[in-house]
């Protein structure tokens, strides 16, 4: 008969670690890819009204975003305390919208361009003479759908 003996001092085999790195970088890619950055620095104060009955936007790449308000305080050396509007990343007249929609009219498939909708985004304070003067420029451009962001009023 044949004796069976343990064999002792033999330990699990170790996990492999060669395909580590491949795990790593595909997760690198995947949250490079997947990561949406935001397009632009918010340089006025927006401090949105609040509202009770409010529509969520269902594609956000055919809306522009103006936004209007105070300079913000690092700012307000250069461009005063006055309210402004923003246009991106940067500072904007009333003259500059029809340039401002163009660039973003060109990046849009044209069977898309009649679904552009253009996102008011004005600080409480802010008085209503701007916000007209950039409703009657939009009009003039042909950029008739508009809308004012708002957040959510907690009752």
């Amino acid at each position: 008969m044949a004796k069976f003996t343990k064999k002792r001092g033999k330990a699990n085999p170790e996990v492999s670690t060669a395909s580590l790195p491949d795990i790593i970088f595909m997760l690198l890619f995947f949250f490079m890819v997947v990561t949406v950055l935001r397009d632009a620095e918010l340089k006025v104060s927006n401090n949105v009204p609040s509202a009770t009955e409010l529509t969520k936007l269902e594609k956000k790449s055919l809306v522009n975003f103006m936004y209007m308000g105070k300079p913000m305080i690092n700012y307000q050396s250069t461009y005063g305390t006055k309210p402004r509007l923003q246009l991106g990343d940067k500072f904007a007249n009333i003259s500059d919208i029809p340039l401002f929609l163009e660039k973003h009219r060109s990046t849009v498939q044209e069977v898309q361009r009649p679904g552009i909708s253009t996102s008011l985004r004005v600080d409480g304070d802010v008085t209503m003479g701007i916000v007209s003067d950039v409703k009657t420029q939009l009009r003039k451009s042909g950029q008739l759908k508009v809308n004012y962001s708002a957040k959510k009023r907690v009752d």
